[in-house]
């Protein structure tokens, strides 16, 4: 993988050194998250580890794929700079990908009522467990 050149789906050449740039945010944000991230990523994606390790590494060209950025986004938690700064690398890395994605979905929101268990941690995990719940149930309709 590390020796072939990075290229687009659509067979144009990617920027080598945008996909390095998006890939450092990538692996910026990961560092700086809770232990635990890039598995919980990896389930969110429903992909294994070491495809976080790949698209997540600067030294490997393979990119990341359009479908998986929000996401990524979202189980990442990515602060408003960090993700405008990888989405401007991104869109320099593939052109006509970012072009072709149109911006951001819509989205809906949906309210949900939940006890309040008493425990942060135990909110967070109920709270995290309904978002990635959420987030599969998408993905099983987008397949």
């Amino acid at each position: 993988m590390k020796g072939r050149a990075a290229k687009s789906s659509r067979g144009g050449a990617a920027n080598s050194a945008a996909v390095a740039e998006y890939k450092r945010i990538l692996q910026q944000v990961l560092d700086n998250r809770p232990a635990g991230t890039r598995l919980r990523l990896a389930e969110t994606l429903g992909k294994n580890r070491s495809f976080i390790s790949q698209i997540a590494n600067p030294a490997y060209s393979v990119p990341i794929p359009a479908r998986h950025l929000q996401a990524i986004f979202e189980t990442c938690h990515f602060l408003a700079g960090e993700k405008d700064a990888f989405m401007k690398a991104y869109a320099r890395a593939h052109p006509r990908r970012a072009a072709a994605s149109g911006g951001e979905p819509r989205w809906r929101e949906l309210v949900l009522r939940v006890p309040d268990l008493g425990d942060r941690a135990k909110n967070k995990l109920i709270d995290d467990l309904l978002k990635d719940t959420l987030h599969k149930a998408l993905r099983l309709i987008e397949s």
